[in-house]
C-alpha cells in the first residue's frame, strides 16, 4: 500500500510540474495580466500611423514639398507605472510608416552612427568601386516623438487602466507642429 502510495505521489508531482508550450498565431490575442503587451503595441501602432498618413494634415505638408517627406521615429517616453519595451513599440511604428509607401523613413541617431562608422571603415579598407560616400544621407523632413502614460482606477478587486499614447509629428526645418494624434487602450481587469 505504500508503495502504491509513493508511486501515485510522484506520478502527480511529475505531471503537476510538467509545462506544455504550443506554437500561436503572433497576431492572435492574449491578454494574461491585463497589462500592456504585444497586441496594444501592434494595434496602437498601426492605428495611429494610418490616421497621420491619411490626415489632411499631413497630405497638406506632402503636397506642399512636392515629393514624399522622410520621416524620422524620435523618443517615445513610456511614463505609465508599468515597464513598457517603448524601443519595441518604437521598431511597430517605423515599420507601419515603412509598409506604408506613403513616406521614406530615416534611421534613428543610434543605427545612423553605426552607419557612419561602417563608411568610415569603407574609406580604408573598400575598393574604390564598392566605398559608400560621404554626403550622401538623405535628411528627415518630419520627426514623429510621442509619450505612453496610463490613468488607473482601482476599487476591491477591480481595476480599470487607460493607456494614453499621444504622437506628434513635427517639420524639423520649421518646427511647425504637423499632426498630432492621440490613441487610447480601456481595459478592465477583475481579480
Amino acid at each position: 500500500m505504500t508503495f502504491l502510495f509513493r508511486l501515485l505521489s510522484i506520478v502527480i508531482l511529475i505531471s503537476s510540474c510538467s509545462r506544455s508550450v504550443s506554437r500561436i498565431d503572433p497576431g492572435q490575442q492574449i491578454d494574461l495580466s491585463g497589462r500592456w503587451n504585444d497586441s496594444d503595441s501592434r494595434q496602437t501602432a498601426d492605428k495611429m500611423i494610418s490616421e497621420l498618413l491619411s490626415s489632411d494634415k499631413y497630405k497638406e505638408y506632402t503636397k506642399a514639398l512636392g515629393k514624399k517627406p522622410a520621416i524620422i521615429v524620435g523618443i517615445i517616453r513610456n511614463k505609465t507605472s508599468e515597464h513598457i519595451d517603448a524601443s519595441n513599440y518604437v521598431k511597430k511604428i517605423e515599420l507601419a510608416i515603412y509598409n506604408s509607401g506613403v513616406a521614406d523613413l530615416v534611421e534613428s541617431d543610434s543605427f545612423r552612427e553605426k552607419i557612419r562608422e561602417e563608411r568610415a571603415q569603407q574609406q580604408d579598407f573598400a575598393s574604390p568601386e564598392t566605398v559608400s560616400k560621404w554626403g550622401e544621407e538623405t535628411g528627415a523632413n518630419l520627426m514623429l516623438f510621442g509619450e505612453m502614460t496610463s490613468e488607473t482606477d482601482v476599487y476591491n478587486k477591480r481595476r480599470v487602466v487607460n493607456y494614453i499614447t499621444t504622437l506628434f509629428l513635427t517639420d524639423l526645418e520649421t518646427n511647425k507642429r504637423v499632426w498630432y494624434g492621440q490613441q487610447e487602450i480601456k481595459k478592465d481587469i477583475r481579480n
